[in-house]
């Protein structure tokens, strides 16, 4: 699918050449509002991967129209503007914009600049998303240590979850409960204190404690998590 851009201008010449540029000879899908309020309603975070937004627009301008859609998505936003001054340039930056032009530009730039949005976007969600770990109805997020199973959070201490994170990223190697009390604890409990956070684990992410599936018992060895 080609990434769409939500262009906001009220200068026609202006559109015409963005639509020229960035739909015919580079294939992005382009769509148009040439006011603040009709760029409110056109945008569509599910759809719109960038948004090209002058800063001198009718009925809202580029300021507010920067806020709100700040408000609502993290989609990358480039602000366009006739003005020179450093000051629209810091408060637009500091109210959400990720770049930031002076009309007249080259069109060689914002090209590069889109690019360059568009690629470090994508870098951030593949990030995000690679920090997301599912197993059958397990969803663990390491980035914001979160788990829930079929859609439910699960509460997990700060222990628990680190626990797990260790688990689930070396599946199938077996900790012995000394090398667990190192790791988690530094040291500082004992064997009981591992075997109380393992039971207090399975009992919140197996759907049978008695018979886990996930964190299995390597009799006489230690721990491990099974490598599914």
């Amino acid at each position: 699918m080609p990434r769409s851009i939500l262009v906001v201008d009220d200068e026609p010449s202006m559109v015409k050449g963005l639509q020229y540029n960035l739909q015919q000879l580079e294939g992005y899908d382009i769509d148009v509002a040439y006011d603040g309020e009709e760029a409110m309603e056109k945008f569509d975070p599910a759809k719109h991967d960038l948004v090209l937004l002058d800063l001198m627009l009718p009925k809202r301008d580029g300021m507010e129209v920067c806020q709100l859609l700040r408000a609502q998505s993290d989609v990358p936003i480039i602000m366009l503007t006739a003005k020179g001054d450093d000051m629209d340039k810091i408060m637009g930056l500091e109210i959400g914009a990720d770049d930031y032009l002076t009309k007249p530009f080259n069109m060689l730039e914002l090209k590069a600049r889109i690019k360059s949005l568009l690629r470090r976007t994508a870098a951030m969600k593949a990030a995000i998303t690679a920090q997301v770990v599912r197993i059958q109805d397990l969803k663990i997020s390491l980035a914001n240590r979160t788990v829930e199973i079929d859609g439910r959070e699960v509460d997990l201490t700060a222990k628990e979850f680190d626990l797990l994170n260790l688990f689930i990223s070396n599946r199938g190697q077996v900790f012995p409960r000394d090398v667990l009390l190192g790791k988690i604890w530094k040291h500082q409990g004992d064997a009981r204190t591992v075997d109380v956070h393992i039971r207090r684990l399975r009992e919140k992410i197996e759907r049978n404690p008695a018979k886990p599936e996930y964190i299995l018992t390597k009799w006489g060895v230690g721990y491990y998590f099974a490598d599914i």
